[in-house]
This record gives structure tokens, sequence and C-alpha cells, in this order.
């Protein structure tokens, strides 16, 4: 049996987030994306997140975020969002995440963001535990390829692209 290595949920672009012209503001798109990469860990990976911060005071911290803006999102819209580890490191990870329109034919956004694992008693970065390495290497979903996140944002709209051809 297959492990989900992607996982996705749906939004609603609400109105306090949207610009004058009714779009996703910018800033706002990075909050839609924690947000359901939040809701996943919780609901797919079965994983406390909030919990192990509480009792052990370790947790994961942004360290950059890579973002393309391709298409609005609107208000009132439905959109998708998908979110994958790319890559689970010794004391880091990447993930990819990516906003669809309703039915994943129009790619509205793609963020890479990489996290170190950190530890906020010490405030220091740690090495994973072995347990989090098991708990998480199972949905490790590298690309194919090693490409630039500019390569991958191209090689999404292509994918896109020929789905409606």
């Amino acid at each position: 049996m297959s492990i989900a290595k992607v996982f996705e949920s749906k939004s609603l672009i609400r109105f306090p987030d949207c610009d004058p012209f009714n779009h996703l503001n910018n800033a706002r798109y990075i909050d839609y994306f924690m947000n359901a990469r939040e809701d996943h860990v919780m609901k797919y990976h079965q994983f406390p997140i909030y919990q192990l911060v509480k009792e052990k005071g370790i947790g994961w911290v942004v360290v950059k975020n890579q973002i393309a803006y391709l298409r609005p999102a609107f208000l009132m819209e439905t959109v998708i969002i998908q979110t994958t580890i790319l890559r689970l490191g010794d004391k880091d990870l990447q993930v990819e995440m990516r906003m669809w329109n309703e039915a994943k034919t129009s790619l509205k956004s793609l963020l890479w963001t990489s996290f170190v694992h950190f530890n906020l008693k010490t405030q220091k970065v740690e090495p994973h535990t072995p347990e989090l390495i098991d708990q998480f290497k199972p949905f490790e979903n590298p690309l194919q390829t090693i490409v630039s996140f500019d390569e991958r944002v191209e090689e999404l709209k292509s994918k896109a692209a020929a789905a409606l051809s």
C-alpha cells in the first residue's frame, strides 16, 4: 500500500485578507499556506506539533521562503492548498506548498519554505531526534531531479497547461 505524500485541503479567500482589487493580498498567501500546513501536520501526520513545543520546547522555525505569485486568488474563491515535504535533513526540512483553483487546473502560487529544528530552551538549532526522523521520513517526497525554484514553477505551470489540453 502506497503512503500519501501530498496532502491537500480547501480554503475560502476571506474579505479581510484581500486588497482593494478583491485579490488575496500578497502577504496573506503565506498565512494561508502555513495554516494549511499546520492542519495537514496535525490531521494527516497525526502529529501534535503544539504539544511537542509545550512539553519539550522544540519545534521548527522558518528560515527561508521562496514564493511565486502566478494568478490571483479572489475574494470568496475556494482554493486548494497542497503541501509536501521535499527534503528531510538532520536539522532542517523543506516543504513545498501549492495553491490551485478549486478544479486544480490553474496554479495560483507556489511556496518553498525551509524550516530548522529549533530548541526554544537553548535557543539553538538541533538535530531531529530518531523518533522525528522515523515519523516524517515515510512522507518525504523529493523531486525526481534537482531543480531551482524557478524551474519548479515552470514545471508545474507546464503540467497544468498540459492537463488542460
